[in-house]
């Protein structure tokens, strides 16, 4: 009876101790680093600053692979259905994670059930901008133009659904506009198309729009942070321009398969971890608008799981439909 108890009390025992033992020779071949969104996009940034540093931590390509389509849905299912051997990885963010979580209810994977948070990267504000030819210095400037235009300004997204119209339907909300939304496939073409006039405005990320700020290509009116942000500091916030109860932070960090061993999940966490609290990356994370978000896995999971509760009811307010 003894031996037989010992028997199984090692099969039960089995998962974690091979779990521990893989996760001590992983990864054991290149990585895919799916980013949802086009090249030159925050998401696309924060991935190909990180992955070259966890390259070289852990001796294998860290590959960037760009997975567009259906606001983020078509890389999250990849993802989700993806061996759980930590060997696929996605680069979340707010849009097909926070907001998907409530927005996308037709896919067949649900982001809580079926991703589990690995690790935060990074955080930045959201800046409405606008091109320099449009009759607006100020946020007020652009409220009173949209009223006086009923449906006539319209404003770019990376899709429907993704952050960048949330935070467009929720200045719709709050102000009582009439303003149309035109979906792109991704923040950079969306981006391309204000610098060239075929859009009046959206809300970017601050890594996406900086340089152009800056080159005086586009013109920042606001930012969603509760407070001013370091790299425009002349730009005040929403609230500060009188858009009141309006404040988002947008936020990016790994994600993998559920079923990844825990095992696993820690150690991409800490060697994820070790490269954000670097001063080298942390200066090159604030040189593109973005702040490092350091915080241990489950405050990450919390945070996330907060982020998906408040961009409920905006969703649903929003009368917006996912995929």
């Amino acid at each position: 009876m003894k031996t037989l108890l010992h028997a199984v009390l090692a099969v039960a025992a089995a998962p974690g101790l091979i779990g521990a033992s893989y996760a001590q020779t992983y990864p054991t071949k290149p990585v895919r680093i799916v980013v949802p969104f086009s090249p030159g996009g925050g998401t696309d940034i924060v991935a190909r600053l990180v992955s070259p540093k966890l390259a070289e931590r852990f001796g294998q390509p860290f590959i960037v692979d760009n997975r567009l389509g259906a606001a983020g849905t078509v890389a999250t299912e990849f993802v989700a259905r993806s061996a759980p051997d930590g060997h696929t990885l996605q680069v979340g963010s707010s849009s097909e994670i926070g907001i998907g979580a409530t927005l996308h209810t037709k896919t067949s994977y649900r982001v809580q059930r079926d991703l589990i948070a690995v690790s935060p990267l990074a955080s930045t504000p959201m800046a409405l901008v606008i091109h320099p030819s449009l009759p607006a210095k100020t946020v007020k400037d652009l409220v009173a133009l949209a009223k006086a235009r009923p449906g006539e300004l319209n404003y770019g997204s990376a899709g429907a659904g993704t952050g960048n119209h949330m935070c467009g339907e929720l200045f719709r909300y709050l102000t009582k506009v009439r303003i149309t939304h035109i979906p792109y496939k991704g923040a950079a073409p969306a981006q391309a198309d204000i610098v060239g006039g075929q859009i009046h405005f959206m809300f970017s990320t601050v890594p996406a729009s900086l340089g152009l700020v800056q080159a005086g290509r586009l013109r920042a009116l606001a930012v969603t942070t509760e407070k001013r942000y370091r790299s425009l500091p002349g730009v005040p916030t929403m609230i500060e321009a009188g858009i009141a109860n309006y404040q988002v932070e947008y936020w990016y960090g790994f994600f993998a398969p559920a079923a990844t061993p825990l095992a696993i999940v820690e150690r991409i966490h800490e060697e994820t971890a070790q490269q954000i609290r670097n001063p080298d990356m942390i200066a090159s994370l604030e040189a593109r608008g973005l702040d490092p978000l350091p915080k241990a896995r489950k405050e990450f999971e919390a945070y996330v799981n907060r982020d998906i509760e408040r961009w409920g009811p905006v969703v649903k307010d929003s009368g917006a439909t996912g995929f």
